[in-house]
């Protein structure tokens, strides 16, 4: 269950963190709102669109190993949004397409994770008390990602949200290992 919780939560915090400052990212290189709207719609669909083949893989493959794919395909979202150049949109693009998607696999592999640990007598409870914990995670992306930019920069950013998504293997392996 905590296995679950622990993805959730770090994706959300990267998703949010890295999502949150695309736009101001993309104005700081004379990009418009049309641009941030694009990339930003990209982002959300790829948040959302692919949840039934990430459900079906899931099933096919195991949670552990989707789980596994989300801090990949984060760390891969930050390396292309930190080294992007700031006049592409399309790759800053391409960069929140994957961070939508190993949010993705987050969520589709932790929520599954958690099912299969909790019973369902306490299911509710359990998932409420992680909804919480990733919208406080959210909340945190979200203020620290304007902190970090302002000290650091965006590609600082992007670099360390997708170095800190890769926290999901050790948890994975340890899981795994267990078992």
């Amino acid at each position: 269950m905590v296995l679950g919780a622990l993805i959730m939560v770090l994706t959300q915090l990267v998703m949010v963190a890295i999502m949150t400052m695309t736009p101001v990212h993309l104005h700081d290189h004379g990009h418009g709102t049309a641009a941030s709207g694009v990339v930003i719609a990209v982002h959300i669909a790829a948040m959302y669109l692919p949840s039934p083949l990430t459900g079906w893989l899931v099933d096919r493959f195991g949670r552990l190993r989707i789980a596994a794919a989300s801090g990949l395909t984060l760390l891969a979202s930050g390396l292309l949004a930190a080294t992007a150049p700031g006049d592409s949109v399309a790759l800053l693009a391409l960069a929140l397409a994957l961070l939508g998607l190993g949010w993705n696999f987050g969520l589709v592999s932790g929520t599954a994770i958690i099912t299969d640990a909790v019973p369902l007598a306490t299911r509710a409870r359990t998932q409420g008390m992680v909804d919480v914990s990733i919208a406080v995670a959210g909340a945190t992306g979200g203020i620290s990602s304007g902190l970090v930019v302002a000290a650091s920069g965006y590609p600082v950013l992007a670099l360390t949200g997708g170095v800190l998504a890769l926290a999901v293997l050790p948890a994975v392996a340890v899981t795994a290992y267990r078992r």
